[in-house]
């Protein structure tokens, strides 16, 4: 009886049992290297990634070249038409050639297709909340000192205080 000197004792890493299943998927879509697919943001860049995602790779007819399709939400599609080489010269530096000669934008809703729902984080909100000062409530006070209605007028200068202080902070 042989002894095994491994640390994994007989399981396999999940990389390396998912690695053709996902060599599969991504090349029944045109990536032949998945990398532009799971490494997305370091390869387009943050700001690109935050806005798009790879769909598919296809080829021309004779095999010159091929066309990655990216889809962004319409809002975001102008943004993406500017950066296009940009991002053409990023994904043909992973293949290590020319290999991505265009570029095109696909446009959808925020949600994206029914089969993947696709995903486009924003910037995330502020965790903190600011709480304005006393002398940004003070101004605000001065505001709102002629309305007559209590409750209206406490609304208005928390809200007006809310502004001033967001106003000064940028």
């Amino acid at each position: 009886m042989t002894r095994r000197n491994t640390s994994t004792y007989g399981f396999a890493h999940t990389a390396k049992l998912l690695e053709g299943n996902i060599r599969k998927a991504s090349e029944s879509r045109g990536f032949a290297q998945s990398r532009v697919l799971t490494h997305w943001p370091e390869i387009a860049g943050e700001e690109i990634a935050r806005i798009s995602r790879p769909v598919e790779i296809s080829y021309a007819h004779k095999g010159f070249g091929a066309t990655l399709t990216v889809l962004t939400t319409g809002a975001m599609a102008p943004m993406l038409e500017m950066q296009k080489e940009q991002l053409r010269a990023r994904i043909n530096a992973v293949y290590g050639y020319n290999a991505v000669t265009r570029v095109r934008i696909t446009q959808t809703a925020a949600t994206g297709f029914a089969e993947g729902q696709a995903d486009f984080h924003h910037r995330p909100k502020p965790t903190h909340k600011s709480v304005p000062s006393q002398e940004q409530t003070a101004r605000a006070r001065t505001v709102t000192t002629g309305i007559g209605d209590e409750g209206l007028r406490a609304a208005l200068e928390r809200l007006g205080a809310n502004v001033i202080s967001k106003s000064e902070r940028r």
